[in-house]
């Protein structure tokens, strides 16, 4: 005994945007949508949502006012005044908070260099904290590559932080480099990571 074959879908293709009815909210312009949805497709969205803009566009209006009330809304007790609420709208990411509500600390904007050995002979210098300047990571890994002759690469550190991995010693040279390349960063900012201290490199 064959199995029956189902009957095929029909879809209906708004006349405006070309979606298929159900999507016209999605599309393009669905304001230019509703006036055919009313007329081809009425069971398709309810009707506050198609008569929402028809009534001259006071819905509009009022989705507008709740969003700018929204946005001006700052959390506060009641002793602190308005402008103090105000502040603490402007900044929302001054304290960030940890599961544990413990108090997440801003990174400091310094550059971290340090060498590691493997294998007795082979070494690695690792240089964390670019970004914190705005350095792009990929951009400087081929730029210190370039300069010093060697493989550079962009990795994932052991805090999941990204740091630029560069094959050989090269803390000799770097630090001059980079406060050339990249003048936002300082030399100042510079340490080096020596027996598990960190020491500035100016």
């Amino acid at each position: 005994m064959a199995a029956e074959k189902p009957a095929p879908v029909r879809v209906l293709y708004c006349g405006v945007c070309g979606l298929p009815a159900e999507y016209c909210e999605f599309g393009p312009d669905f304001e230019r949508c509703k006036p055919w949805l009313r007329a081809h497709a009425p069971g398709v969205y309810p009707d506050e949502l198609i008569a929402s803009s028809s009534s001259g566009g006071g819905g509009d209006k009022d989705v507008d006012k709740v969003g700018e009330r929204l946005q001006g809304v700052g959390i506060s007790d009641g002793s602190t005044s308005s402008a103090a609420g105000d502040a603490s709208a402007s900044k929302p990411e001054e304290v960030k908070r940890l599961p544990g509500g413990k108090v997440k600390k801003k990174d400091k904007q310094e550059v971290v260099i340090e060498k590691i050995v493997r294998n007795k002979r082979k070494c690695v210098t690792v240089v964390k904290g670019l970004e914190l300047f705005g350095v792009k990571l990929s951009d400087a890994s081929k730029k210190l590559g370039k300069k010093f002759a060697t493989g550079a690469s962009v990795v994932k550190g052991p805090t999941e932080k990204e740091q630029i991995d560069v094959q050989g010693d090269i803390s000799y040279d770097i630090v001059e480099f980079i406060t050339d390349t990249w003048p936002d960063v300082p030399e100042s900012a510079i340490f080096f990571i020596e027996d598990g201290r960190k020491v500035p490199a100016a």
